[in-house]
């Protein structure tokens, strides 16, 4: 395995040397930028789904105020007290049947020193030789829960944009830990993208496997990959079925409701076609200074 012993990457701790050629590296992290935890849970699908392997991880303890992210106590299965971290993971699988190589990173993002934890990511980019890093974010926006997914895409340089068919970032304002990470990604050379998903603003806390659904078929198509979503599928189902009975117990959301389907049914490229999205990311971002 790589051996960082020594170097400017103290906190990034290797347990195996992953068996992948030219990957592919899917993040996302917890917290603001995953409403309904969509984009963790499409992340850490993909990885179940393609059997991927943990190979290391970044220490927290620098990178997170703990009285905000708190680590959790639980009595494990011989009764003995444990404490569980915060935790970034790497893991590594080739998908089936192509062989490609993908990476994923999940974890939550952090509070304290987004440099440093942005080097110790790009750090593995390069001891693997990542081809792209791909972030994959949710975010509250005016959509109905009954129609599809609105998803866009954007890239940072024009190769990249032409290569994914996505749209070319153009955002100015206050940036999370992808921004800083995308940002990163440009200054080493790796090409990098990133996924939005939009989540309907009245159902703020509920997970939401419908937008997760879509961002894993989002992501599949983009790398040109295969995977088995049949169960987000029926998870999706279920979703639309308890929000749908939700809705209905309220009629100001009720009507609420019908005026997003009526501007989806209306205007549906202004939903699909990401400039809409774009401004509402745009607005969010803003919006956490």
């Amino acid at each position: 395995m790589p051996d960082f012993s020594g170097d400017p990457l103290p906190f990034l701790r290797w347990s195996d040397q992953p068996d992948v050629d030219a990957p592919v590296l899917l993040v996302a992290f917890g917290g603001w930028n995953d409403a309904g935890d969509s984009a963790t849970t499409a992340v850490e699908f993909m990885a179940e789904r393609w059997n991927a392997k943990a190979f290391a991880d970044i220490d927290p303890e620098v990178f997170y105020d703990f009285t905000t992210v708190r680590p959790q106590v639980r009595i494990d299965f011989d009764g003995n007290r444990r404490i569980d971290w915060p935790t970034n993971i790497f893991r590594a699988a080739n998908t089936p049947p192509s062989g490609k190589g993908i990476i994923t990173l999940t974890g939550i993002e952090p509070q304290l020193r987004w440099r440093t934890f942005s080097d110790h990511v790009l750090g593995v980019a390069l001891a693997t030789g990542a081809s792209m890093v791909v972030t994959l974010g949710a975010l509250l926006a005016e959509v109905p829960h009954s129609r599809p997914v609105s998803i866009f895409g954007t890239a940072y340089d024009d190769e990249t944009v032409d290569a994914l068919d996505v749209l070319p970032s153009r955002y100015e304002g206050p940036t999370g830990i992808t921004g800083v990470l995308h940002a990163a990604c440009r200054d080493a050379g790796i090409r990098s993208a990133a996924l939005w998903a939009a989540v309907p603003t009245y159902v703020p806390s509920a997970p939401s496997p419908k937008a997760a659904l879509a961002l894993v078929e989002r992501t599949a198509r983009l790398l040109d990959v295969d995977i088995d979503t049949t169960e987000l599928r029926f998870a999706t189902a279920a979703y639309e079925h308890q929000v749908s009975n939700l809705v209905a117990e309220d009629d100001e959301t009720i009507d609420y409701v019908a005026q997003l389907e009526r501007r989806f049914d209306e205007e549906p490229d202004g939903f699909t076609d990401g400039e809409s999205l774009v401004d509402e990311v745009e607005r969010f971002l803003r919006d956490q200074d």
